[in-house]
C-alpha cells in the first residue's frame, strides 16, 4: 500500500522569535491562521489515505503535535530523540513502515514548503507511486522547474525518460548550490530541475541501498524498528540513534544510488524557512511594505516586513528595507538584508541567555 512520511524535524531557527524550542516553525499558524505542518499533511490525502500519513519530528514536539493534529494516532508520529540528518530519519520510517507492511510504497514529503496548484502536485505525486509500483528498484525524486537562477538549491541533471511514455527521467547527476553564472547555465540549458528534497520510494529498496551506502544507519535502525511498539522501544531509540552517522539521505545515497529517477513537478514552490521567504507570501502595499498578524502604521517607510503573535501595532519612521518580529517575550528588528544572521543571533541568545528565549 502507499504511505506518506511529513519529515517535520527543523527548528526553524531563521523564523526567530516567533520559531523556538517550545513551539517550532511547522506549528505556527503563519499562512492564513494554519500553520505548516497542518497543509503539509493534508497535501497527499487523496493519493494516500490519511491513516497512512506519518510525521517524523523531533521527540520534544510529539506530544504537541498529538494535541494540534488530533486525527493522528500515537503510532503515525514518529519522534527522533535528537536530529541525525535525513539518512536516519528516512531509515527509521522506512525500517517501521516495512514491519507494517512489507510491500510498503512512501513519499517522503516536507514540512515548511508551500505548494502551488495542489492538483498539479497530486499528479506528480500519482506519478511517483505509479513509477515505483512499476519499477520497484528505482529511487524517485521529484524536480521543480526552476523560474530563476537560484544558488540557494540542489539542482538534478535529467536524462532520458526511464520507460516509453514515462514521466520520470533518469538522474544524469545531482549537482550542489551553484554560484549565480553556473545556475544560469543550468536554467537556460532546459537540462537541470530544483532538487525538492522530496522522494517516492519501496520502503524495502530505499533500506536496502542504505544498507549498502550506510551500513551503520542501517543497522541502527532496523535494531529499533525491531522493537517497534513493544515497551522497550523508547529505551533502544534513546540508546541508538544519537550514535548514528549524522549524513543526509543526498549524499549518502541518492548520489551513488545507480537506479534513480526525477519527476518534473512544474509548481510553485516556496520554503518557508526565513522572514524572506515568508514575506514572499503576504502583500505589499504601494510602498512595498508588509504585514501580518498586526497593523502596520508606516510614516515615510519602505519595504518593511512587520509581523506579530499578538496583533500588536507596530509603527515606523523614515525607515526602510526593515524586518520587524514582535513577540510577547521578544521582538526582532534589523535590515532585511541581514536576516540570515538570526542563526547568529540565537547563538548569542544561548550563550547569554541560557534557553529563555529560544
Amino acid at each position: 500500500m502507499r504511505y506518506a512520511v511529513i519529515m517535520a524535524g527543523g527548528a526553524g531557527t531563521r523564523l526567530w522569535p516567533m520559531s523556538t524550542r517550545a513551539r517550532p516553525k511547522q506549528l505556527l499558524p503563519l499562512i492564513d491562521g494554519r500553520c505548516l505542518l497542518e497543509i503539509a499533511v493534508r497535501r497527499p490525502v487523496g493519493v494516500v489515505d490519511a491513516s497512512r500519513v506519518y510525521i517524523c519530528t523531533g521527540a520534544d514536539y510529539v506530544e504537541k503535535i498529538h494535541k494540534e493534529m488530533p486525527g493522528f494516532s500515537a503510532a503515525q508520529i514518529l519522534g527522533e530523540p535528537c536530529g541525525r540528518d535525513t539518512v536516519n530519519a528516512v531509515g527509521l520510517s522506512a525500517a517501521i513502515l516495512s514491519r507494517v507492511d512489507a510491500d510498503a510504497a512512501m513519499a517522503v514529503l516536507t514540512a515548511d514548503h508551500l505548494i502551488e496548484p495542489l492538483d498539479t502536485f497530486t499528479r506528480c505525486l500519482e506519478a511517483g507511486f505509479d513509477t515505483v509500483e512499476r519499477h520497484p528498484q528505482t529511487l524517485v525524486t521529484f524536480g521543480i522547474t526552476p523560474t530563476y537562477a537560484a544558488t540557494g538549491f540542489g539542482y538534478v541533471h535529467k536524462g532520458q525518460p526511464l520507460a516509453a511514455g514515462s514521466q520520470a527521467l533518469r538522474v544524469q547527476a545531482f549537482k550542489e548550490k551553484p554560484d549565480h553564472e553556473t545556475a544560469e547555465q543550468y536554467v537556460s540549458s532546459g537540462e537541470y530541475l530544483w532538487n525538492s528534497g522530496m522522494f517516492v520510494w519501496k520502503a524495502q529498496t530505499i533500506l536496502e541501498e542504505i544498507r549498502r551506502y550506510a551500513p551503520a544507519t542501517y543497522a541502527g535502525v532496523m535494531e529499533i524498528a525491531r522493537h517497534w511498539q513493544w515497551p522497550d522501544y523508547q529505551v533502544k531509540l534513546g540508546e541508538i540513534y544519537p550514535s548514528l552517522p549524522k549524513v543526509s539521505i543526498d549524499y549518502a545515497v541518492m548520489e551513488k544510488s545507480p537506479d534513480v529517477a526525477v519527476i518534473p513537478m512544474p509548481v510553485q514552490w516556496l520554503d518557508v524557512g526565513s522572514w524572506g521567504s515568508f514575506a514572499a507570501t503576504l502583500t505589499a502595499d504601494a510602498a512595498g511594505n508588509k504585514a501580518a498578524g498586526c497593523q502596520l502604521a508606516a510614516l515615510n517607510s519602505h519595504g518593511v516586513v512587520a509581523v506579530s503573535q499578538d496583533h500588536h501595532l507596530i509603527a515606523t519612521i523614515g525607515v526602510q528595507d526593515l524586518t520587524i518580529v514582535h513577540t510577547p517575550e521578544a521582538t526582532l528588528i534589523c535590515p532585511t538584508q541581514l536576516a540570515e544572521n538570526i542563526k547568529q543571533m540565537v547563538s548569542k541568545l544561548q550563550s547569554e541567555f541560557g534557553d529563555r528565549y529560544v
